[in-house]
């Protein structure tokens, strides 16, 4: 049965793990706040819609996440998705392709496909994320060393 960990936890809170709660909120975001807004850019729309991903997002993963400690935030993996989407379909395929990924997760997660992260190898998990670094470090050259380059088209 479906029950949000902020349930259980509400019914002993205290001003101790208020403040623990709020020390940890600052921190995190401090981190994530501006990483929405350079995910934002790096995906083609504008920083607020960054920000607005990231406490919208935050919040929900807060009321309805399973775990006192989960700490969500803006995923690198996807800037290329998102850039890509973007470019093709605009902001509203965005949304429209946010949705049906929110609608495949759900009917996953009732189907406990979950399970199945047992079965993939670590060396291509470990792959996949390097894989997702090169690509957030490349696309970030340009602005390290100030260059201003033309428009390009991501080829998917």
């Amino acid at each position: 049965m479906f029950r949000p960990k902020i349930i259980d936890t509400l019914k002993n809170y205290n001003k101790d793990l208020f403040a623990k709660d709020l020390i940890a909120g600052i921190i995190v975001g401090i981190v994530a706040l501006p990483l929405a807004i350079a995910f934002a850019i790096a995906s083609g729309v504008s920083p607020e819609k960054g920000l607005f991903t990231a406490i919208i997002a935050g919040f929900l993963i807060a009321a309805l996440g399973g775990s006192r400690v989960q700490i969500g935030g803006p995923t690198g993996a996807f800037i290329v998705i998102v850039y890509g989407i973007v470019q093709q379909f605009g902001v509203n395929g965005l949304i429209i392709a946010t949705f049906m990924a929110g609608i495949m997760l759900i009917a996953m997660g009732l189907a406990k496909v979950g399970n199945a992260i047992q079965y993939i190898p670590y060396p291509l998990i470990v792959g996949f994320t390097t894989g997702i670094a090169v690509i957030i470090f490349s696309s970030q050259m340009k602005d390290l060393f100030g260059l201003r380059m033309g428009e390009y088209q991501l080829i998917l």
